[in-house]
């Protein structure tokens, strides 16, 4: 089977500390990965505003924010200024390139972006999306080829920027298996590679699942297994830092069993993209995040 990876580089120090050592462990397993990076200010302290989300305080208390994001990026944005992600830390972007891994933009500010899109209008939205592209395209000399909304978060005008935007794919929903979108009726002519898995810390501290066997409860939820593959959706601040061995883990059992692990540009390569089906969008909820995320839905017959 083949398993994309889809690396989400949310914040400075996860971009700067966490980033590097994701490619060391990727090289060494010789497995494939999509990176998308955050490419403006991190303002991760301004999440606070977060804590009137449902299950937002029994996510945070599950899974340790201040252990794997540290306190100083927690002030990012509130007391303290936030660092620019890609002017700092360009060498690192390029870096990922230059290994031969897939790279796209993740957001230009990852808390603005999931907190605000959704009730954005379109020079909002595009105003975003042209920061990011026009700071990517002055980090690696070339346009973005591919998009991962921050917190799967997303909308009719932001699927339309999407579209706008000419990237070869985006990754910017929960469900299935590779589709077409169709937003209020709209097709978007941007092929979606939407996460299949559970993340890490969607699971760690349900049903007694720890850093040590989240791994197990992965593989678990593998099947039954579409006939593309699965993606699987890990953090530079987490899989990166602290929850590497648990990664290091999945990766291992990955190999043991066979599996092909490759990037999300390569997934949809090797598949017949006049094929793939026409989905609606919509929103809903996972289980272990909070809020509400972007979903794929049923096949839309016109």
């Amino acid at each position: 089977m083949k398993i994309a990876l889809k690396v989400d580089a949310d914040t400075y120090r996860g971009t700067r500390d966490g980033v590097p050592r994701l490619v060391e462990i990727l090289k060494r397993h010789e497995a494939g990965a999509s990176f998308f990076f955050s490419l403006g200010p991190d303002h991760t302290g301004r999440a606070i505003k977060r804590v009137f989300r449902p299950g937002f305080l029994s996510k945070v208390s599950r899974t340790s924010v201040l252990a794997h994001y540290g306190l100083l990026t927690l002030l990012y944005g509130v007391l303290l200024p936030g660092p620019d992600i890609g002017r700092r830390c360009a060498e690192v972007l390029r870096r990922v390139r230059d290994e031969g891994f897939d790279t796209g933009i993740h957001c230009w500010d990852h808390v603005r972006w999931q907190d605000g899109v959704a009730a954005a209008g379109a020079r909002w939205v595009a105003d975003e999306m042209r920061r990011a592209c026009e700071r990517y395209e002055e980090i690696f000399g070339e346009p973005a080829r591919a998009h991962a909304a921050a917190g799967w978060q997303m909308s009719r005008h932001a699927y339309r920027a999407i579209q706008r935007a000419g990237f070869d794919y985006a990754s910017d929903t929960r469900g299935t298996g590779p589709f077409v979108p169709v937003c209020d009726a709209e097709l978007v002519l941007c092929p979606e590679v939407p996460t299949t898995l559970p993340t890490f810390d969607e699971l760690i501290g349900t049903n007694g699942t720890t850093a040590e066997n989240v791994h197990e409860r992965v593989l678990a939820a593998m099947e039954p297994a579409p006939e593309s593959g699965h993606v699987f959706t890990l953090h530079a601040e987490l899989e990166g830092m602290k929850l590497a061995p648990a990664f290091e883990r999945l990766l291992e059992a990955w190999r043991a069993g066979g599996h092909e692990l490759v990037s999300l540009r390569a997934m949809l390569e090797s598949m017949d993209l006049r094929r793939l089906p026409r989905c609606t969008v919509g929103t809903g909820v996972v289980p272990g995040r909070s809020g509400t995320l972007a979903l794929q839905g049923a096949p839309f017959l016109a």
